[in-house]
Protein backbone atom coordinates (compact mmCIF):
# COMPACT_ATOMS: atom_id res chain seq x y z
CA UNK A 1 0.00 0.00 0.00
CA UNK A 2 0.99 3.60 -0.70
CA UNK A 3 2.81 5.17 1.91
CA UNK A 4 2.91 8.81 0.44
CA UNK A 5 0.49 10.21 3.03
CA UNK A 6 2.32 9.15 6.03
CA UNK A 7 4.77 12.38 6.27
CA UNK A 8 7.65 12.83 7.85
CA UNK A 9 6.02 14.06 11.40
CA UNK A 10 4.25 10.54 11.84
CA UNK A 11 7.10 8.73 10.40
CA UNK A 12 9.47 10.69 13.27
CA UNK A 13 6.98 9.18 15.88
CA UNK A 14 6.85 5.34 14.65
CA UNK A 15 10.46 5.98 14.83
CA UNK A 16 10.85 6.77 18.61
CA UNK A 17 7.01 4.63 19.36
CA UNK A 18 7.65 1.40 17.56
CA UNK A 19 10.85 -0.01 18.60
CA UNK A 20 10.36 -0.65 22.41
CA UNK A 21 6.90 -2.13 21.10
CA UNK A 22 8.69 -4.71 18.71
CA UNK A 23 11.31 -5.11 21.76
CA UNK A 24 8.84 -6.13 24.28
CA UNK A 25 5.73 -7.42 22.56
CA UNK A 26 4.52 -10.07 20.57
CA UNK A 27 2.07 -9.43 17.91
CA UNK A 28 -0.90 -11.40 16.19
CA UNK A 29 -2.51 -8.96 13.63
CA UNK A 30 -4.79 -9.75 11.02
CA UNK A 31 -7.08 -8.47 8.67
CA UNK A 32 -5.04 -6.03 6.55
CA UNK A 33 -6.92 -6.84 3.52
CA UNK A 34 -9.53 -4.98 4.49
CA UNK A 35 -8.05 -1.79 5.31
CA UNK A 36 -8.39 0.47 2.13
CA UNK A 37 -5.58 1.01 -0.36
CA UNK A 38 -6.66 4.42 -0.93
CA UNK A 39 -9.28 6.91 -0.50
CA UNK A 40 -10.78 8.61 2.79
CA UNK A 41 -11.92 5.98 5.42
CA UNK A 42 -13.08 5.38 8.74
CA UNK A 43 -12.27 3.08 11.60
CA UNK A 44 -13.90 1.76 15.08
CA UNK A 45 -11.99 0.65 17.29
CA UNK A 46 -12.49 -0.71 21.08
CA UNK A 47 -10.75 0.57 24.13
CA UNK A 48 -9.70 -0.74 27.10
CA UNK A 49 -6.11 0.18 27.69
CA UNK A 50 -4.09 3.48 27.55
CA UNK A 51 -1.65 1.40 25.23
CA UNK A 52 -4.15 0.39 22.96
CA UNK A 53 -4.20 3.38 20.60
CA UNK A 54 -0.23 2.74 20.33
CA UNK A 55 -1.16 -1.13 19.23
CA UNK A 56 -3.37 -0.05 16.64
CA UNK A 57 -1.93 2.99 15.26
CA UNK A 58 1.52 0.51 15.10
CA UNK A 59 -0.74 -2.21 13.28
CA UNK A 60 -2.41 0.42 10.44
CA UNK A 61 0.82 2.38 10.07
CA UNK A 62 2.47 -1.26 8.78
CA UNK A 63 0.03 -1.19 6.53
CA UNK A 64 0.76 2.31 4.68
CA UNK A 65 -2.59 3.99 5.69
CA UNK A 66 -1.93 5.55 9.03
CA UNK A 67 -4.80 6.31 11.51
CA UNK A 68 -5.73 10.16 12.32
CA UNK A 69 -6.85 10.17 15.90
CA UNK A 70 -9.78 12.68 17.13
CA UNK A 71 -8.69 14.94 20.48
CA UNK A 72 -10.55 17.48 22.33
CA UNK A 73 -9.24 20.71 20.28
CA UNK A 74 -8.29 22.11 23.62
CA UNK A 75 -5.42 19.42 23.65
CA UNK A 76 -4.09 21.23 20.13
CA UNK A 77 -2.88 24.11 21.86
CA UNK A 78 -1.01 22.38 24.57
CA UNK A 79 2.86 23.13 24.11
CA UNK A 80 4.83 20.38 22.48
CA UNK A 81 1.82 17.44 22.86
CA UNK A 82 0.00 20.22 20.71
CA UNK A 83 2.47 21.12 18.53
CA UNK A 84 3.15 17.29 17.61
CA UNK A 85 -0.59 16.14 17.27
CA UNK A 86 -0.80 18.92 14.60
CA UNK A 87 2.42 18.08 13.07
CA UNK A 88 0.83 14.37 12.52
CA UNK A 89 -2.41 15.44 11.42
CA UNK A 90 -4.27 14.58 14.25
CA UNK A 91 -7.61 15.66 14.42
CA UNK A 92 -9.54 18.02 16.87
CA UNK A 93 -12.63 17.69 17.82
CA UNK A 94 -14.84 20.79 18.59
CA UNK A 95 -17.13 19.93 21.21
CA UNK A 96 -18.12 23.08 22.39
CA UNK A 97 -19.76 23.66 18.77
CA UNK A 98 -23.37 23.80 19.06
CA UNK A 99 -23.92 22.22 15.89
CA UNK A 100 -23.42 18.74 16.64
CA UNK A 101 -22.43 18.14 12.48
CA UNK A 102 -20.15 20.92 12.98
CA UNK A 103 -17.82 19.27 15.79
CA UNK A 104 -16.39 17.09 13.64
CA UNK A 105 -15.87 19.21 10.50
CA UNK A 106 -12.29 17.95 10.45
CA UNK A 107 -12.56 14.80 10.45
CA UNK A 108 -14.76 14.87 7.44
CA UNK A 109 -12.48 16.97 5.97
CA UNK A 110 -9.81 14.80 6.24
CA UNK A 111 -11.61 11.85 4.89
CA UNK A 112 -12.76 13.76 1.98
CA UNK A 113 -9.04 14.49 2.05
CA UNK A 114 -8.53 10.37 1.45
CA UNK A 115 -7.17 10.06 4.98
CA UNK A 116 -8.24 7.62 7.24
CA UNK A 117 -10.09 8.76 10.09
CA UNK A 118 -10.33 6.56 13.84
CA UNK A 119 -12.61 6.39 16.15
CA UNK A 120 -13.24 5.22 19.56
CA UNK A 121 -16.85 4.90 19.69
CA UNK A 122 -17.22 4.17 23.34
CA UNK A 123 -15.55 7.54 24.39
CA UNK A 124 -13.10 6.54 27.10
CA UNK A 125 -12.28 3.29 28.33
CA UNK A 126 -14.45 0.69 28.73
CA UNK A 127 -16.28 0.40 32.09
CA UNK A 128 -17.28 -3.30 31.14
CA UNK A 129 -16.44 -6.07 33.98
CA UNK A 130 -15.31 -7.92 31.19
CA UNK A 131 -13.75 -5.59 29.67
CA UNK A 132 -15.82 -6.22 26.18
CA UNK A 133 -17.29 -2.85 24.34
CA UNK A 134 -19.31 -0.40 25.90
CA UNK A 135 -22.76 1.43 24.72
CA UNK A 136 -20.93 3.53 21.51
CA UNK A 137 -21.68 7.42 20.93
CA UNK A 138 -22.58 8.33 17.53
CA UNK A 139 -19.88 10.22 16.00
CA UNK A 140 -18.47 7.90 14.43
CA UNK A 141 -21.86 6.82 12.51
CA UNK A 142 -22.87 10.55 12.10
CA UNK A 143 -19.52 11.21 10.19
CA UNK A 144 -20.07 7.76 7.96
CA UNK A 145 -23.38 8.91 6.92
CA UNK A 146 -22.03 12.31 6.34
CA UNK A 147 -19.03 10.91 3.85
CA UNK A 148 -20.28 7.92 3.45
CA UNK A 149 -16.76 6.08 3.48
CA UNK A 150 -16.07 2.63 4.27
CA UNK A 151 -16.07 1.79 7.81
CA UNK A 152 -13.94 -0.86 8.82
CA UNK A 153 -14.31 -2.44 12.42
CA UNK A 154 -11.36 -3.22 14.60
CA UNK A 155 -10.97 -5.13 17.25
CA UNK A 156 -7.76 -5.37 20.01
CA UNK A 157 -6.72 -7.27 22.98
CA UNK A 158 -3.34 -7.88 24.66
CA UNK A 159 -2.44 -3.98 25.51
CA UNK A 160 -5.30 -4.45 28.16
CA UNK A 161 -3.37 -7.37 29.82
CA UNK A 162 -0.06 -5.03 30.08
CA UNK A 163 -1.98 -2.08 31.40
CA UNK A 164 -5.52 -3.04 32.42
CA UNK A 165 -8.12 0.06 32.40
CA UNK A 166 -7.28 1.79 35.53
CA UNK A 167 -4.75 -0.43 36.48
CA UNK A 168 -0.98 -1.27 36.84
CA UNK A 169 1.71 -1.90 34.13
CA UNK A 170 2.98 -5.11 33.83
CA UNK A 171 5.27 -6.40 31.05
CA UNK A 172 6.64 -9.32 31.76
CA UNK A 173 5.87 -12.37 31.34
CA UNK A 174 5.78 -10.95 27.27
CA UNK A 175 2.47 -10.06 26.00
CA UNK A 176 0.77 -10.73 22.76
CA UNK A 177 -0.72 -7.67 21.28
CA UNK A 178 -3.55 -8.88 18.92
CA UNK A 179 -5.25 -7.19 16.49
CA UNK A 180 -8.02 -7.97 14.04
CA UNK A 181 -9.67 -5.51 11.45
CA UNK A 182 -13.11 -7.13 9.55
CA UNK A 183 -14.43 -6.31 6.44
CA UNK A 184 -16.43 -2.57 5.73
CA UNK A 185 -19.96 -2.65 7.57
CA UNK A 186 -22.22 -2.24 5.08
CA UNK A 187 -24.40 0.75 5.93
CA UNK A 188 -25.80 1.28 2.34
CA UNK A 189 -29.25 1.34 3.66
CA UNK A 190 -29.17 4.31 5.43
CA UNK A 191 -27.79 6.58 3.35
CA UNK A 192 -30.43 9.21 2.31
CA UNK A 193 -31.99 9.09 5.63
CA UNK A 194 -32.27 11.74 7.69
CA UNK A 195 -29.36 11.63 10.74
CA UNK A 196 -31.95 11.16 13.61
CA UNK A 197 -31.33 10.33 17.01
CA UNK A 198 -32.91 7.15 16.07
CA UNK A 199 -31.01 6.35 12.91
CA UNK A 200 -27.62 7.26 14.67
CA UNK A 201 -28.17 4.99 17.35
CA UNK A 202 -29.54 2.10 15.05
CA UNK A 203 -25.82 2.15 13.08
CA UNK A 204 -23.88 2.91 15.83
CA UNK A 205 -25.37 -0.14 17.41
CA UNK A 206 -24.03 -2.14 13.82
CA UNK A 207 -20.84 -0.29 14.63
CA UNK A 208 -20.31 -1.91 18.05
CA UNK A 209 -21.70 -5.07 16.64
CA UNK A 210 -19.09 -5.21 14.23
CA UNK A 211 -16.43 -4.31 16.59
CA UNK A 212 -17.57 -7.03 19.51
CA UNK A 213 -18.42 -9.86 17.17
CA UNK A 214 -14.51 -9.22 15.93
CA UNK A 215 -13.40 -8.96 19.57
CA UNK A 216 -15.27 -12.44 20.23
CA UNK A 217 -13.04 -14.17 17.84
CA UNK A 218 -9.86 -12.63 19.46
CA UNK A 219 -10.75 -13.73 22.78
CA UNK A 220 -12.39 -16.83 21.71
CA UNK A 221 -15.82 -16.46 23.91
CA UNK A 222 -19.11 -14.80 23.63
CA UNK A 223 -19.85 -11.35 24.82
CA UNK A 224 -22.45 -10.76 27.02
CA UNK A 225 -25.75 -10.62 25.21
CA UNK A 226 -26.44 -6.97 26.65
CA UNK A 227 -23.92 -4.23 25.97
CA UNK A 228 -22.84 -1.96 29.26
CA UNK A 229 -24.15 1.28 29.02
CA UNK A 230 -22.36 3.51 31.22
CA UNK A 231 -25.52 6.37 31.31
CA UNK A 232 -27.54 3.75 32.50
CA UNK A 233 -24.99 2.22 35.07
CA UNK A 234 -24.86 5.57 36.59
CA UNK A 235 -28.43 6.09 36.82
CA UNK A 236 -28.75 2.68 39.14
CA UNK A 237 -25.80 4.12 41.30
CA UNK A 238 -27.94 7.16 41.67
CA UNK A 239 -30.92 5.53 42.70
CA UNK A 240 -28.94 2.75 44.69
CA UNK A 241 -27.36 5.42 46.55
CA UNK A 242 -30.70 7.56 47.45
CA UNK A 243 -32.81 4.76 48.37
CA UNK A 244 -29.31 3.79 50.87
CA UNK A 245 -29.75 7.20 52.06
CA UNK A 246 -33.52 7.42 52.34
CA UNK A 247 -33.28 3.53 54.35
CA UNK A 248 -30.22 4.98 56.54
CA UNK A 249 -32.44 8.44 57.59
CA UNK A 250 -35.69 5.84 57.90
CA UNK A 251 -33.15 4.01 60.29
CA UNK A 252 -32.09 7.29 62.33
CA UNK A 253 -35.69 8.42 63.00
CA UNK A 254 -36.48 4.62 64.28
CA UNK A 255 -33.63 4.93 66.56
CA UNK A 256 -34.68 8.48 67.21
CA UNK A 257 -37.92 7.51 68.58
CA UNK A 258 -36.74 4.64 70.48
CA UNK A 259 -34.61 6.21 72.55
CA UNK A 260 -37.58 9.21 73.24
CA UNK A 261 -39.40 6.63 74.58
Amino acid sequence: MSRRRIGFWYRFAAVLVKPPFVVLFKRDWRGTEHVPADGGFITVVNHNSYLDPFSYAHFQYNTGRPPRFLAKAAVFRKGFVGYMLRRMGQIPVYRESTDAANAFRAAVAAIEAGECVAFYPEGTLTRDPGQWPMVGKTGAARVALLTRAPVVPVAQWGANEALPPYGRLSLFPRKTLRVLAGPPVDLSAYYGKEPTPAVLKEVTTLLMDAVTALLEELRGERAPAERYDPVRARARERRSGAQAGTAGAAGKAEAADGGAA
